[in-house]
Protein backbone atom coordinates (compact mmCIF):
# COMPACT_ATOMS: atom_id res chain seq x y z
CA UNK A 1 0.00 0.00 0.00
CA UNK A 2 1.45 3.51 -0.62
CA UNK A 3 2.49 5.36 1.70
CA UNK A 4 0.45 9.42 1.38
CA UNK A 5 3.21 12.01 1.56
CA UNK A 6 2.37 15.67 1.42
CA UNK A 7 4.19 18.19 -0.01
CA UNK A 8 2.75 22.00 1.43
CA UNK A 9 4.65 24.59 0.03
CA UNK A 10 3.82 28.11 -1.51
CA UNK A 11 6.36 27.81 -4.59
CA UNK A 12 5.36 25.84 -7.33
CA UNK A 13 9.02 25.16 -8.18
CA UNK A 14 10.09 24.23 -4.85
CA UNK A 15 7.25 21.07 -4.94
CA UNK A 16 8.29 20.06 -8.11
CA UNK A 17 11.94 19.72 -6.73
CA UNK A 18 10.78 18.32 -3.40
CA UNK A 19 9.21 15.53 -5.34
CA UNK A 20 11.78 14.71 -7.97
CA UNK A 21 13.67 14.38 -4.45
CA UNK A 22 12.13 11.59 -3.24
CA UNK A 23 13.54 8.23 -3.96
CA UNK A 24 12.05 6.09 -6.76
CA UNK A 25 11.99 3.15 -4.93
CA UNK A 26 9.86 4.67 -2.02
CA UNK A 27 6.15 3.82 -3.03
CA UNK A 28 3.92 6.93 -2.44
CA UNK A 29 0.94 8.86 -3.04
CA UNK A 30 2.07 12.39 -3.29
CA UNK A 31 -0.49 15.26 -2.51
CA UNK A 32 0.30 18.68 -2.93
CA UNK A 33 -0.45 22.22 -0.80
CA UNK A 34 0.01 25.70 -1.21
CA UNK A 35 -0.08 26.89 2.51
CA UNK A 36 -0.72 25.20 5.94
CA UNK A 37 -4.43 25.84 5.86
CA UNK A 38 -4.20 23.47 2.35
CA UNK A 39 -1.79 20.81 4.45
CA UNK A 40 -4.25 20.83 7.32
CA UNK A 41 -7.05 19.89 5.17
CA UNK A 42 -5.07 17.14 3.39
CA UNK A 43 -3.96 15.61 7.00
CA UNK A 44 -7.10 15.35 7.55
CA UNK A 45 -8.37 13.61 4.41
CA UNK A 46 -5.53 11.01 4.85
CA UNK A 47 -3.10 12.54 2.48
CA UNK A 48 -0.66 12.95 4.43
CA UNK A 49 0.94 10.65 6.79
CA UNK A 50 4.48 12.19 5.95
CA UNK A 51 4.84 15.78 5.12
CA UNK A 52 7.36 17.72 3.84
CA UNK A 53 6.58 21.23 5.18
CA UNK A 54 8.19 24.67 4.45
CA UNK A 55 8.07 27.44 6.94
CA UNK A 56 7.62 30.74 4.89
CA UNK A 57 4.48 30.48 3.11
CA UNK A 58 1.00 33.10 3.05
CA UNK A 59 -2.22 32.41 4.86
CA UNK A 60 -0.87 29.88 7.18
CA UNK A 61 3.04 29.22 7.78
CA UNK A 62 4.82 26.61 9.04
CA UNK A 63 5.16 27.58 12.18
CA UNK A 64 1.35 27.83 12.51
CA UNK A 65 0.85 24.31 10.84
CA UNK A 66 3.09 22.77 13.17
CA UNK A 67 1.37 24.24 16.31
CA UNK A 68 -2.28 22.81 14.76
CA UNK A 69 -0.89 19.72 13.83
CA UNK A 70 0.31 19.30 17.63
CA UNK A 71 -2.77 21.14 18.94
CA UNK A 72 -5.05 18.63 16.91
CA UNK A 73 -3.00 15.86 17.44
CA UNK A 74 -3.15 15.36 13.83
CA UNK A 75 -1.42 11.54 12.43
CA UNK A 76 1.44 13.14 10.27
CA UNK A 77 4.96 12.87 10.73
CA UNK A 78 6.50 16.09 9.50
CA UNK A 79 9.39 16.80 7.79
CA UNK A 80 10.69 20.97 7.66
CA UNK A 81 12.27 21.43 4.39
CA UNK A 82 13.20 25.14 4.38
CA UNK A 83 15.89 28.18 2.87
CA UNK A 84 15.73 29.41 6.40
CA UNK A 85 18.23 27.38 8.08
CA UNK A 86 18.32 29.46 11.87
CA UNK A 87 19.28 27.44 14.80
CA UNK A 88 16.05 29.03 16.39
CA UNK A 89 14.15 27.90 13.69
CA UNK A 90 15.09 24.28 13.68
CA UNK A 91 14.51 24.32 17.68
CA UNK A 92 11.32 25.57 17.24
CA UNK A 93 9.65 23.38 15.33
CA UNK A 94 11.70 20.51 16.61
CA UNK A 95 9.88 21.37 20.02
CA UNK A 96 6.46 21.35 18.47
CA UNK A 97 7.27 17.93 17.16
CA UNK A 98 9.13 17.81 14.00
CA UNK A 99 10.74 15.01 13.07
CA UNK A 100 13.77 17.00 11.54
CA UNK A 101 14.69 19.85 9.51
CA UNK A 102 16.02 19.51 5.90
CA UNK A 103 17.73 22.76 4.25
CA UNK A 104 17.16 24.11 0.92
CA UNK A 105 17.93 22.90 -2.07
CA UNK A 106 17.47 19.12 -1.16
CA UNK A 107 20.27 16.74 -1.10
CA UNK A 108 18.68 13.77 -2.15
CA UNK A 109 21.44 11.50 -0.37
CA UNK A 110 21.11 13.27 2.40
CA UNK A 111 17.55 13.10 2.52
CA UNK A 112 17.73 9.17 1.90
CA UNK A 113 19.75 9.03 5.05
CA UNK A 114 17.08 11.00 6.97
CA UNK A 115 14.32 8.79 5.58
CA UNK A 116 16.40 5.29 6.28
CA UNK A 117 17.10 7.28 10.13
CA UNK A 118 13.75 7.14 10.85
CA UNK A 119 12.56 4.21 9.70
CA UNK A 120 10.48 5.44 6.59
CA UNK A 121 12.05 4.29 3.51
CA UNK A 122 14.82 1.26 3.61
CA UNK A 123 15.40 1.13 -0.25
CA UNK A 124 18.34 2.93 -2.80
CA UNK A 125 19.16 6.61 -2.73
CA UNK A 126 17.54 6.93 -6.41
CA UNK A 127 15.89 10.37 -7.00
CA UNK A 128 12.34 10.22 -8.58
CA UNK A 129 13.45 12.30 -12.05
CA UNK A 130 10.49 10.61 -13.90
CA UNK A 131 7.41 11.92 -12.11
CA UNK A 132 5.68 13.24 -14.76
CA UNK A 133 3.72 16.24 -12.55
CA UNK A 134 8.28 17.03 -11.41
CA UNK A 135 8.77 17.93 -14.68
CA UNK A 136 10.55 21.03 -15.35
CA UNK A 137 10.28 22.84 -18.37
CA UNK A 138 12.46 25.45 -20.49
CA UNK A 139 9.01 27.23 -22.28
CA UNK A 140 7.61 28.18 -19.06
CA UNK A 141 4.51 31.06 -18.71
CA UNK A 142 6.36 34.26 -16.72
CA UNK A 143 4.38 33.44 -13.70
CA UNK A 144 5.95 29.87 -13.93
CA UNK A 145 9.66 31.83 -13.85
CA UNK A 146 8.74 34.28 -11.48
CA UNK A 147 8.08 31.70 -8.89
CA UNK A 148 11.12 30.12 -9.96
CA UNK A 149 13.16 33.36 -8.70
CA UNK A 150 11.58 33.45 -5.63
CA UNK A 151 12.30 30.11 -4.75
CA UNK A 152 16.01 30.92 -5.87
CA UNK A 153 16.03 33.65 -3.67
CA UNK A 154 14.08 32.15 -0.91
CA UNK A 155 16.87 29.79 -0.78
CA UNK A 156 19.52 32.64 -1.01
CA UNK A 157 17.89 35.29 1.28
CA UNK A 158 17.63 31.98 4.47
CA UNK A 159 21.54 31.70 4.27
CA UNK A 160 21.78 35.45 4.42
CA UNK A 161 19.66 35.11 7.42
CA UNK A 162 21.45 32.67 9.21
CA UNK A 163 24.91 34.36 8.84
CA UNK A 164 23.24 37.65 9.96
CA UNK A 165 22.08 36.06 12.96
CA UNK A 166 24.82 34.91 14.18
CA UNK A 167 26.47 37.90 13.79
CA UNK A 168 23.76 39.72 15.35
CA UNK A 169 22.51 36.94 17.67
CA UNK A 170 19.32 37.54 17.44
CA UNK A 171 16.31 35.31 15.63
CA UNK A 172 16.14 36.95 11.85
CA UNK A 173 12.10 37.30 10.27
CA UNK A 174 12.40 36.33 7.07
CA UNK A 175 9.66 36.97 4.61
CA UNK A 176 8.48 36.09 1.29
CA UNK A 177 10.54 37.23 -1.02
CA UNK A 178 8.99 40.53 -3.29
CA UNK A 179 9.50 39.28 -6.93
CA UNK A 180 8.78 41.99 -9.60
CA UNK A 181 9.56 42.59 -13.36
CA UNK A 182 9.21 46.18 -14.53
CA UNK A 183 10.48 48.99 -16.36
CA UNK A 184 13.07 50.75 -14.25
CA UNK A 185 11.31 53.75 -14.02
CA UNK A 186 8.71 52.00 -11.94
CA UNK A 187 10.93 50.60 -9.24
CA UNK A 188 10.14 52.73 -6.54
CA UNK A 189 6.49 51.93 -7.13
CA UNK A 190 7.39 47.73 -6.63
CA UNK A 191 9.03 48.67 -3.46
CA UNK A 192 6.37 50.97 -1.87
CA UNK A 193 6.91 49.76 1.50
CA UNK A 194 10.78 51.27 1.88
CA UNK A 195 9.44 54.59 0.93
CA UNK A 196 7.45 54.39 4.24
CA UNK A 197 10.82 56.01 5.56
CA UNK A 198 11.73 59.45 4.52
CA UNK A 199 15.48 59.32 4.97
CA UNK A 200 17.20 56.38 4.37
CA UNK A 201 21.08 55.01 3.60
CA UNK A 202 22.40 52.17 1.00
CA UNK A 203 25.31 50.04 0.32
CA UNK A 204 25.64 48.81 -3.25
CA UNK A 205 27.89 45.79 -4.54
CA UNK A 206 27.85 44.48 -8.00
CA UNK A 207 27.95 41.18 -9.47
CA UNK A 208 28.37 39.53 -12.75
CA UNK A 209 29.33 35.70 -13.97
CA UNK A 210 28.45 33.84 -17.07
CA UNK A 211 26.31 36.61 -18.51
CA UNK A 212 24.81 36.93 -15.45
CA UNK A 213 25.10 40.26 -14.07
CA UNK A 214 22.95 42.65 -10.98
CA UNK A 215 23.56 44.75 -8.43
CA UNK A 216 22.71 44.34 -4.87
CA UNK A 217 21.18 47.02 -2.41
CA UNK A 218 20.73 46.93 1.02
CA UNK A 219 18.61 49.42 2.24
CA UNK A 220 18.38 50.98 5.62
CA UNK A 221 16.48 52.94 7.69
CA UNK A 222 18.50 56.37 9.20
CA UNK A 223 16.29 55.33 12.21
CA UNK A 224 17.59 52.18 12.76
CA UNK A 225 21.26 52.68 12.91
CA UNK A 226 22.16 53.37 16.30
CA UNK A 227 20.43 50.34 17.29
CA UNK A 228 22.66 48.07 15.20
CA UNK A 229 25.76 49.58 16.17
CA UNK A 230 24.46 48.48 19.51
CA UNK A 231 23.68 45.11 18.52
CA UNK A 232 26.98 44.97 17.32
CA UNK A 233 28.68 46.22 20.58
CA UNK A 234 30.74 49.01 19.13
CA UNK A 235 32.26 51.35 21.59
CA UNK A 236 29.89 54.51 20.68
CA UNK A 237 26.78 54.70 18.79
CA UNK A 238 26.58 58.22 18.20
CA UNK A 239 30.12 57.71 16.39
CA UNK A 240 29.80 58.43 12.41
CA UNK A 241 32.67 56.57 11.51
CA UNK A 242 31.17 53.46 13.64
CA UNK A 243 27.73 53.88 12.00
CA UNK A 244 28.76 53.28 8.87
CA UNK A 245 31.27 50.56 9.45
CA UNK A 246 27.75 49.21 11.14
CA UNK A 247 25.97 49.67 7.88
CA UNK A 248 29.04 48.09 5.93
CA UNK A 249 29.55 44.74 8.15
CA UNK A 250 25.59 44.18 7.80
CA UNK A 251 25.78 44.53 4.35
CA UNK A 252 28.55 42.49 3.15
CA UNK A 253 26.99 39.59 5.72
CA UNK A 254 23.68 40.00 3.64
CA UNK A 255 25.04 40.57 0.25
CA UNK A 256 27.96 38.09 0.47
CA UNK A 257 25.97 35.21 1.69
CA UNK A 258 23.05 35.59 -0.63
CA UNK A 259 25.37 35.45 -3.69
CA UNK A 260 27.26 32.98 -2.55
CA UNK A 261 23.87 30.72 -1.86
CA UNK A 262 23.13 32.01 -5.32
CA UNK A 263 26.49 31.00 -7.31
CA UNK A 264 25.88 27.77 -5.54
CA UNK A 265 22.60 26.94 -7.32
CA UNK A 266 22.98 28.20 -10.28
CA UNK A 267 26.79 26.93 -10.37
CA UNK A 268 28.73 30.20 -11.52
CA UNK A 269 31.52 32.32 -9.60
CA UNK A 270 30.21 35.96 -9.04
CA UNK A 271 32.82 38.20 -9.17
CA UNK A 272 31.89 41.33 -6.78
CA UNK A 273 32.60 45.08 -6.66
CA UNK A 274 34.11 46.65 -3.89
CA UNK A 275 30.80 47.88 -1.91
CA UNK A 276 29.69 51.28 -2.25
CA UNK A 277 28.03 53.85 0.20
CA UNK A 278 25.49 55.26 -2.60
CA UNK A 279 24.55 57.91 0.09
CA UNK A 280 23.19 58.88 3.59
CA UNK A 281 20.11 60.55 4.96
CA UNK A 282 18.54 60.41 1.38
CA UNK A 283 15.44 60.00 -0.39
CA UNK A 284 15.01 56.00 -1.70
CA UNK A 285 14.17 57.06 -5.76
CA UNK A 286 17.38 59.26 -5.18
CA UNK A 287 19.66 56.89 -4.50
CA UNK A 288 18.17 53.88 -6.67
CA UNK A 289 18.36 56.32 -9.70
CA UNK A 290 22.04 56.12 -9.58
CA UNK A 291 22.04 52.88 -9.67
CA UNK A 292 19.29 51.29 -12.70
CA UNK A 293 19.21 54.68 -15.33
CA UNK A 294 21.44 52.26 -17.44
CA UNK A 295 18.52 49.97 -17.64
CA UNK A 296 15.76 49.56 -19.48
CA UNK A 297 13.22 46.06 -17.85
CA UNK A 298 14.51 44.67 -14.53
CA UNK A 299 13.91 41.72 -12.32
CA UNK A 300 13.62 43.70 -8.71
CA UNK A 301 13.71 40.91 -6.11
CA UNK A 302 13.03 43.03 -2.80
CA UNK A 303 13.45 40.96 0.42
CA UNK A 304 12.26 42.96 4.08
CA UNK A 305 14.37 41.19 6.79
CA UNK A 306 13.51 42.39 10.58
CA UNK A 307 14.26 42.28 13.77
CA UNK A 308 11.57 41.78 15.93
CA UNK A 309 12.71 42.15 19.13
CA UNK A 310 14.48 45.26 18.12
CA UNK A 311 11.58 46.67 16.43
CA UNK A 312 14.52 47.10 13.39
CA UNK A 313 14.28 46.40 9.95
CA UNK A 314 16.11 46.97 6.57
CA UNK A 315 15.36 45.95 3.11
CA UNK A 316 17.75 43.76 0.50
CA UNK A 317 17.56 44.54 -2.53
CA UNK A 318 18.40 42.21 -6.07
CA UNK A 319 18.54 43.87 -9.10
CA UNK A 320 18.86 42.03 -12.71
CA UNK A 321 18.63 43.87 -15.93
CA UNK A 322 16.56 41.63 -18.33
CA UNK A 323 19.27 40.35 -20.52
CA UNK A 324 20.20 38.10 -17.03
CA UNK A 325 16.44 36.84 -16.30
CA UNK A 326 16.53 34.30 -19.42
CA UNK A 327 20.04 33.20 -18.26
CA UNK A 328 19.13 32.63 -14.46
CA UNK A 329 16.02 30.51 -15.26
CA UNK A 330 17.94 28.41 -17.88
CA UNK A 331 20.80 27.32 -15.15
CA UNK A 332 18.51 26.85 -12.65
CA UNK A 333 16.50 24.53 -14.69
CA UNK A 334 19.56 23.13 -15.62
CA UNK A 335 20.59 22.35 -12.52
CA UNK A 336 17.82 20.93 -11.19
CA UNK A 337 17.55 18.79 -13.63
CA UNK A 338 21.10 17.30 -13.35
CA UNK A 339 21.00 17.24 -9.60
CA UNK A 340 17.58 14.94 -9.72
Amino acid sequence: MSTPVLICDDSGFARKQMARSIPDGWDVSISYAENGQEALECIRQGKGDIMFLDLNMPIMDGYQTMEAIRKDDLPCLVIVVSGDVQPEARERMVAMGALDFIRKPIDNDKLTTLLKQYGIYDGEATASSRRADARLSHAASQDERLDAYRELVNVAMGRAGENLAKLLNEFIDLPIPNVNVIESNELHMAIAEINHNDSVSAVSKGFVSAGINGEALVIFSDANTADMVRMLQYDDEGDELLQLEALMDVSNILIGACLNALSTQLNVSFSHSHPILLGRNRGLDSLLHDSISRWTKIMAVEIAYSIKSRDISFDLLLLFPDSAMEKVYTRLVDMTENNA
